[in-house]
């Protein structure tokens, strides 16, 4: 009898397909490394101040134009990046991403997920000011000022799902399924790719980035247990707008 099993949340190796070798990981990690976000968005950053465009005004102050442009010119990339990568495996991008399961079911899942994700944001911020408070960095999220104005909160609120709501979670199953099938399983993945994520707020202060990274956490384990970021994309889409509301209505 095979006695071997596939650990939980994790995606079995197709059967018939040997072990990945020592090319197959590295050109793995690559892949993994080029759609990070990191790469492209330094990139596309320093190709846009090249060309004339800051990321910050006179006054200090993000933006609007540049973030808009970084954000989508982004997401298009990783997006691209991704489906390349997918379909050079013989993979179905599609399918990695979205899954099997019904879409409809999805979005209601995404609810409780949204749900979980706005209680782990409380509480970890209220025990960060309870017991860490050196860690609140940033009196003022950079953020806030782009959402001044209608205009502003229409942009920013693209930038929110477009680049958080789709981007991040298409970006996220990418990395998740590559750790799957080849650099030592989903779970490390989840550690490493939410350190990173939240690493990647750092902007907005230590706080939010540790809240944030705690937020990829969830999101990404949702898509470990269900093999679809449908949830994930649509819980995130809303936080990401509920935050651009915040700001626009009560600058908080």
């Amino acid at each position: 009898m095979d006695e071997s099993h596939t650990a939980p949340n994790e995606e079995p190796q197709p059967a018939g397909e040997p072990a990945p070798g020592v090319r197959d990981r590295l050109a793995a990690l690559i892949e993994v490394l080029l759609c990070s976000g990191f790469p492209t968005q330094i990139a596309l950053g320093a190709t846009l101040m090249a060309a004339g465009l800051q990321p910050f005004d006179e006054a200090g102050h993000l933006s609007m134009r540049y973030v808009l442009a970084v954000s989508l010119a982004d997401t298009a990339l990783i997006v691209g990046l991704v489906w390349v990568f997918l379909r050079q495996h013989g993979e179905r991008p599609l399918e990695v991403v979205a899954g099997r399961r019904p879409w409809m079911g999805e979005a209601w899942v995404a609810l409780p997920v949204l749900l979980a994700v706005v209680a782990a944001v409380v509480a970890v911020l209220a025990a960060i000011r309870a017991w860490a408070p050196w860690l609140d960095t940033v009196a003022r999220s950079p953020f806030e000022d782009l959402a001044a104005g209608r205009s502003g909160a229409l942009a920013l609120g693209l930038v929110a799902v477009l680049a958080g709501g789709l981007r991040e979670e298409v970006q996220r199953a990418f990395v998740l399924h590559r750790f799957d099938r080849y650099l030592g399983g989903g779970r490390l993945g989840l550690v490493l790719f939410s350190v990173a994520f939240g690493a990647g707020h750092a902007i907005q202060g230590w706080d939010v980035a540790i809240a944030t990274g705690v937020m990829g956490a969830i999101w990404g384990a949702v898509y470990l247990a269900r093999r679809s970021a449908l949830a994930p994309m649509l819980s995130h889409a809303l936080f990401n707008g509920g935050e651009v509301f915040r700001y626009t209505l009560f600058g908080l």
